[in-house]
């Protein structure tokens, strides 16, 4: 049995995620700040709570110190952070949404990484965007230069290298960044082109790769994003 979490899991992409895993036969742990929209999404699907907020060190590590065995991490965790033209935007703005989508990735990521490493075939999935590709974002062509969301594209990029970085200093594990594209959920206000079910699916897929599948790429449900 493979056994799973995935953070930020009581909603949207998250959840969706977790549903279909369930479907396919892993244990999925439900990675959730609040415990009763945790609980409640966990029950409703036949997965697991753990309680758990990535910007908090303690919260991270207690919630690593209730399991004994963790195959696949899905650092899914995150927030899209303030729409404001670049010449208002901060430094807290940055910090805010830097410390869930990049710290929060890395603070997860290092305290399951002994659980991972027991694992015969350990595999984290980082859930990044194509509003982080620096070759989107300055391509005329693409969605992606038409917009300048400087908190949230940085995080995302700063989250590819992470991966990258890490796939390189852990060959054993396969360890990918994944772009689930313009999904509707309420990150956008439901605006996005494709169903949850859609923007899950790279997620899945990349979640349930075996130990020679691919490591340190960055893809979509389409193949390839440059990175």
């Amino acid at each position: 049995m493979t056994t799973t979490l995935i953070t930020g899991a009581n909603k949207s992409l998250g959840f969706e995620t977790a549903r279909q895993l369930v479907a396919a036969g892993h244990t999925v742990y439900v990675g959730a700040r609040d415990e009763t929209r945790g609980r409640a999404a966990a029950e409703a699907i036949g997965a697991r709570l753990l309680v758990l907020d990535v910007t908090s060190d303690e919260s991270v590590a207690a919630a690593a110190a209730q399991l004994t065995e963790l195959d696949v991490l899905v650092n899914n965790a995150g927030i899209r952070g303030p729409l404001k033209a670049p010449g208002e935007l901060t430094a807290a703005d940055l910090r805010n949404v830097f410390e869930t989508n990049v710290f929060g990735a890395l603070r997860t990521l290092h305290a399951f990484l002994p659980l991972l490493e027991k694992s015969a075939a350990p595999v984290v999935v980082n859930v990044s965007s194509g509003l982080g590709s620096h070759t989107l974002a300055t391509d005329p062509d693409s969605i992606a230069s038409k917009f300048t969301p400087i908190a949230y594209g940085s995080s995302k990029a700063a989250l590819n290298m992470v991966t990258v970085q890490f796939a390189k200093a852990y060959p054993g594990m396969r360890i990918n960044a994944v772009d689930p594209g313009y999904t509707a959920t309420d990150f956008n206000d439901n605006t996005g082109t494709q169903t949850v079910e859609e923007g899950a699916e790279i997620i899945v897929r990349m979640a349930r790769i075996a130990a020679d599948g691919p490591t340190g790429s960055f893809t979509d449900r389409h193949g390839t994003v440059p990175w």
